[in-house]
């Protein structure tokens, strides 16, 4: 099992913080190397990700192994003081294993098989995949397990990215497996999955299939499960590698979660547990509204995987990635406000994909550390620029961030919201995590994420985006909570169905009914540009519903239509506390509106300006109060203290330049930033 404290301090020199990239040695020769050594020193560069995808060369065929390239670069990385984030090298099968065993190559749901020339060509359900790959994985551990410049051990990469899914017959035979592991019983399995639907009754496991293509859509609660599974077979995958590597060193052990807007096949509340270290990978993804949130919202839900103790970034861009539609770069300073907005929510480790531009292969225009242009060159600048900065920032290291409110996240909600036959195509789990989230964030309130069955003890305000599926369980807790004392906010399609899928009967929202007071009849969905007028002058989008109040007072009421009068927003005084209903989209302004009115009345200011982060980190009775200003217009916080950045001293307000960062060190007991701000032009984001 991890190892019960967080590690990094031991990554980086000295207990700061870590400042690394991965490397890909074997793209080039040892010249090559000689001359990165000596930039990455230059840099501030202190920890390297070797051997992701060094496989065909550490193992060119099935009995044979050559570490002698792999030997010179960890010990050229250890002579100039460069510790090492070790990579077992399974990430990708060589050709000749792929050739000799085509069996293990993934297939999709529609039966198709995915050869190899990309990456991750294997079926995590394989058992001569697992067999090669542990074979290799216990020669790294054996050579590499006592050797000075291992800091980290890396299993795979991004676990999950290409091949999460797969249907194939081996898969079939696992999913059956794990099947009976759960259900015990076939009339466990037919009750749990309402197989008394379209005549699906199973009077034998060897008729289980994964949800393949159908005909018409297939059973919701197959799926579900089909997805929980796939989840945990490539656990039990890193929990094979990871047992590996401790029988042989005691070094810390983690891989890249992929936390982000367009990865969800992994529950990662059920991964976090198993690391030791809680590692991340995350790109802005510019087909989103508001990237820079998503950044904010990435950084937040992997603290909330890391339980609010330091975490690592294991690789972002320096600019422009290769895999979105528009590969849009950085501008000026984005990279360093990229950064430290995921320094300000809690890692301790900044690392980058990847250190020197490959020039072959599908990723040659990624951005690197080290650019195509080289030295003389934007992009290396700013990289120095961000190397001096995290040496000033180096006593955040170990700091924490607080938080009073918290936001409920759900990977079994989000697969089984987003699945076929719902009220609406254009309802999207992710979206309203998303909105509620952005409302938060322009108010200036920090959250934390929490799973379903997180403990809410400390929180003062709690939000409920789209909660679709919930248990009994889960649901009571959320219920006791405002019981209590707690401010909850739910928003539409939420306590619908239980972990099956099973509708609660007696009108939705089934699970919370009591809690907020109302009684939904009755879905009404809008259409495609469609606009809903509400009493106080503003429209809204999406979703409507045929709500009556059983207790609950109307905050907003839709004031058009056959649904004229009818309450959009609820507020219901429950026990010691209140619950808010959002039974319809809300626009932006209004949504900020309302759940800052929520915020205050649970005790929380709700002061931010749009398009400024302001976020504090906690070390004893030092806190540190990140002000990223990522708007066109400069920024005046009041605070007193040091600005770290510069190694000024702060009397009474900090001015940040539009477009910078300034971190200010405060020794007090209470939050550095509850006194407000000013702008000195401007209030939001152009």
């Amino acid at each position: 099992m991890p190892t019960s404290t967080s590690p990094i301090t031991q990554l980086a020199p000295n207990g700061g913080l870590v400042f690394g990239c991965d490397y890909n040695p074997e793209q080039w020769d040892e010249a090559t190397w000689t001359e990165d050594v000596r930039l990455m020193r230059e840099a501030g560069v202190n920890l390297v990700a070797v051997n992701i995808f060094g496989w065909a060369e550490l193992q060119p065929d099935a009995e044979t192994f050559h570490f002698d390239r792999l030997d010179a670069i960890m010990d050229l990385l250890h002579e100039n003081g460069i510790g090492v984030n070790l990579g077992t090298g399974t990430a990708s099968p060589p050709p000749w294993l792929t050739t000799a065993h085509p069996g293990i190559l993934p297939v999709t749901v529609d039966g198709a098989t995915r050869w190899p020339g990309g990456r991750q060509a294997w079926c995590p359900s394989s058992p001569v995949f697992r067999s090669s790959a542990l074979t290799l994985v216990e020669a790294v551990a054996r050579r590499y397990g006592a050797h000075p410049a291992v800091r980290l051990w890396h299993v795979s990469n991004e676990l999950g990215c290409h091949n999460a899914l797969c249907y194939c017959d081996t898969s079939a035979a696992s999913f059956r497996r794990w099947l009976q592991d759960r259900y015990l019983t076939l009339d466990a399995l037919n009750t749990a999955w309402g197989t008394a639907f379209w005549s699906q009754r199973y009077s034998a496991w060897e008729q289980i299939l994964p949800p393949r293509t159908p005909h018409a859509t297939p059973n919701p609660t197959q799926v579900l499960d089909f997805r929980r599974f796939s989840s945990d077979e490539l656990l039990a995958y890193y929990r094979a590698e990871a047992d590996t590597l401790r029988a042989h060193s005691t070094l810390p052990v983690t891989t890249n979660f992929m936390v982000t807007a367009h990865i969800r096949t992994q529950n990662y509340w059920q991964w976090a547990p198993e690391m030791d270290v809680i590692a991340n990978d995350h790109y802005p993804d510019h087909r989103l509204e508001d990237p820079v949130q998503e950044i904010a919202l990435a950084a937040d839900l992997t603290r909330g995987l890391a339980r609010n103790r330091p975490w690592i970034l294991m690789e972002h861009a320096t600019s422009a990635v290769n895999w979105q539609p528009r590969n849009i770069a950085k501008a000026p300073g984005e990279l360093l406000r990229n950064s430290l907005s995921h320094l300000a929510r809690g890692a301790d480790g900044l690392c980058f994909f990847q250190w020197r531009a490959s020039l072959q292969g599908s990723e040659k225009f990624h951005s690197a550390m080290l650019p195509h242009a080289g030295t003389d060159s934007k992009i290396w600048r700013e990289v120095t620029e961000l190397g001096e900065t995290l040496g000033r920032l180096r006593e955040v290291a170990g700091s924490t961030v607080t938080a009073r409110a918290a936001v409920i996240f759900s990977w079994e909600a989000w697969w089984a919201c987003d699945s076929d036959s719902h009220p609406s195509a254009d309802l999207r789990y992710l979206d309203q995590v998303h909105a509620l989230y952005g409302a938060l964030w322009d108010a200036g309130i920090t959250a934390d994420f929490l799973p379903p069955d997180g403990d809410f003890t400390g929180y003062d305000l709690v939000l409920v985006p789209a909660l679709y599926l919930v248990t009994d369980d889960d649901a009571g807790r959320l219920t006791d909570y405002v019981r209590g004392g707690g401010t909850a906010v739910v928003s539409f399609f939420s306590g619908i169905v239980d972990e099956n899928e099973r509708v609660r009967p007696g009108g939705y929202p089934g699970a919370f009914r009591d809690l907020l007071g109302i009684s939904v009849e009755e879905f009404h969905p809008l259409t495609a540009g469609q606009q809903l007028q509400l009493s106080n002058g503003t429209t809204a989008a999406l979703w409507s519903e045929a709500l009556r109040t059983t207790g609950a007072e109307a905050v907003l009421t839709i004031t058009e239509g056959h649904l004229a009068g009818t309450a959009a927003v609820t507020r219901n005084s429950f026990g010691n506390g209140h619950a808010w209903y959002l039974g319809t989209s809300l626009g932006k302004e209004t949504l900020l509106e309302v759940l800052s009115d929520a915020a205050r009345s649970a005790g929380i200011p709700a002061s931010g300006t749009r398009g400024v982060e302001t976020v504090e980190r906690v070390s004893g009775d030092a806190h540190y109060l990140f002000v990223i200003n990522h708007t066109t217009h400069d920024y005046k916080h009041r605070v007193t203290g040091t600005e770290l950045v510069l190694g000024t001293e702060v009397a009474d307000v900090v001015v940040v330049p539009a477009g910078t960062v300034r971190v200010v060190r405060t020794h007090s007991t209470g939050s550095t930033h509850s006194t407000g701000s000013t702008v000195s032009t401007g209030k939001e984001a152009s």
